[in-house]
């Protein structure tokens, strides 16, 4: 069962679908934070540094993808309400220890509902992005770990993941 409810929210009392009111709540600040990694071969997270994928600049097209999703995850997860956001920020960050890139996504909202889905779809894009545009070259890269860090705001208040995977 979910935390902070005795029930599914997005289902009505005959177990049918539908978005939920928020109409009664409270409109507060909101943020939430997700991650995602793409794991790869080192040869092609140097190809990506060094600027050497065919496609382009590889981090800013992900970067730009991201916070598309993020303005576009009404449109991609049915019941999501559409969100008026007032700040989304997606960090690509090259790690050769994995080897890949780790991404990180923020997303802020003045508003009645919180924006955990919206963090999550862009960092999800921000690595499918990633992927899309090395994919020629290291098909078995694999996207990893994408997951809730933070969230804050709204009457369940402040939530922290406590371990990073």
């Amino acid at each position: 069962m979910p935390e902070n409810s005795d029930r599914l929210t997005h289902l009505d009392d005959a177990g049918r679908a539908h978005i939920v009111d928020v109409s009664e709540k409270a409109v507060t600040a909101r943020e939430a934070a997700a991650r995602s990694c793409v794991r790869m071969q080192p040869a092609t997270l140097s190809a990506i540094v060094g600027g050497d994928i065919p496609k382009g600049d590889v981090l800013a097209v992900a970067r730009i993808a991201g916070i598309q999703a993020a303005k576009k995850c009404s449109e991609l997860i049915p019941l999501c309400h559409p969100l008026p956001l007032s700040s989304v920020k997606i960090d690509l960050v090259p790690d050769e220890h994995l080897p890949g890139v780790r991404i990180e996504a923020s997303c802020k909202v003045t508003g009645q509902t919180g924006v955990e889905m919206e963090a999550l779809t862009a960092a999800s894009v921000a690595a499918l992005t990633l992927y899309d545009m090395c994919k020629a070259m290291d098909r078995g890269m694999s996207i990893e770990s994408t997951q809730l860090t933070h969230k804050s705001g709204g009457v369940s208040g402040e939530w922290q993941r406590e371990h990073h995977d």
